[in-house]
């Protein structure tokens, strides 16, 4: 089970600790920040970039950019991030994803070193969601259907975490689902809706909407337990894929050449705003669990992913470069 801590310290201490920095980490930010989002507008990534980009720029003094730099599941955003040199650049990002390219990818554009963990923002479940001509309703039913038929199911990108927790599922389940790769889950999501592909696994925040207007069939929720805000809807370990859990961890990652000082003043500005009455209301009516973490915490979340899906990788072996 992926265990979510809460900060141990708390925004005001991390705002403490630089109290005692050199004047340049003072008067930082000095232009405006950006924020890169590796995925397509309208994923889990966008919405929060989108949410806090105002009342962040609010709380540091400066105007806060958000650029979508999409390609390579999110590779590409975060060499760019990586590669900055301009102390004002920041990676929003499905963290979990971030554990796992290293992982698969042959020929990386950046080395995994040059980024830091800043602070988790989110936790959202993944839900199993399906084309409602899929003739399924539940677990049971679509094993049942996928030992029958082919069924291929769209993902954020091969080896992202929507990828790998499907890979999963289907080891645990005894299935061969095909895999279909886009560039984001948005983009997944559109094609499942429009019946292209039959399944979709996806971050609950960018899903929802589309479940609620009727144009994707709920099946399951990734998480250990049930959502309060969909209480009725079984999760997939209780529906017989035992030990099943998943979700979209979103939290900012920075060039590991920011001096501490800074990323402290960024994680605290970044935990006020998202533990914020307003961004918060907004990030659980949507579907997601507000979740942050230190700096030194969140690069131990990364550590802790990437060994955690190494081991899927390893037992799923070709399943992951292409059938889930």
């Amino acid at each position: 089970m992926i265990q979510r801590r809460t900060v141990l310290k708390s925004a005001a201490a991390l705002a403490g600790a630089t109290l005692g920095a050199p004047a340049i980490a003072q008067s930082w930010p000095s232009k405006p920040l950006r924020i890169i989002v590796p995925f397509a507008p309208g994923g889990s990534s966008d919405f929060i970039a989108r949410l806090i980009s105002k009342p962040l720029g609010d709380a540091l003094g400066t105007n806060v950019i958000v650029e979508n730099r999409t390609g390579a599941n999110g590779i590409i955003g975060a060499a760019a991030t990586a590669q900055s040199e301009d102390q004002h650049t920041m990676l929003l990002s499905d963290m979990s994803s971030l554990a796992i390219s290293p992982l698969i990818t042959k020929e990386m554009p950046y080395r995994p070193d040059q980024l830091k963990g800043a602070t988790m923002l989110a936790y959202s479940p993944h839900l199993l969601v399906a084309h409602p001509s899929v003739q399924a309703s539940n677990m049971t039913e679509l094993v049942a259907l996928s030992k029958k038929q082919p069924m291929n199911v769209a993902s954020a990108g091969s080896g992202s975490a929507n990828h790998l927790g499907v890979v999963d599922i289907a080891l645990r389940s005894g299935l061969q689902w095909q895999h279909v790769p886009f560039r984001g889950g948005a983009a997944a999501l559109a094609d499942t809706a429009a019946g292209n592909t039959q399944l979709c696994l996806n971050g609950m925040l960018a899903t929802m909407p589309l479940v609620t207007a009727g144009r994707l069939k709920l099946i399951g929720v990734s998480k250990a337990t049930r959502m309060a805000l969909i209480a009725n809807v079984p999760t997939i370990a209780e529906q017989g894929v035992k030990g099943f859990e998943s979700g979209t961890y979103q939290g900012i990652a920075i060039p590991s050449t920011l001096p501490p000082a800074m990323a402290d003043k960024l994680a605290a500005a970044l935990i006020a705003v998202i533990r914020s009455p307003d961004v918060r209301a907004r990030m659980v009516g949507a579907g997601a669990e507000v979740m942050t973490t230190s700096p030194k915490e969140t690069s131990e979340f990364l550590a802790r992913e990437s060994k955690r899906w190494s081991a899927v990788i390893q037992t799923a072996g070709k399943q992951v470069e292409g059938n889930a």
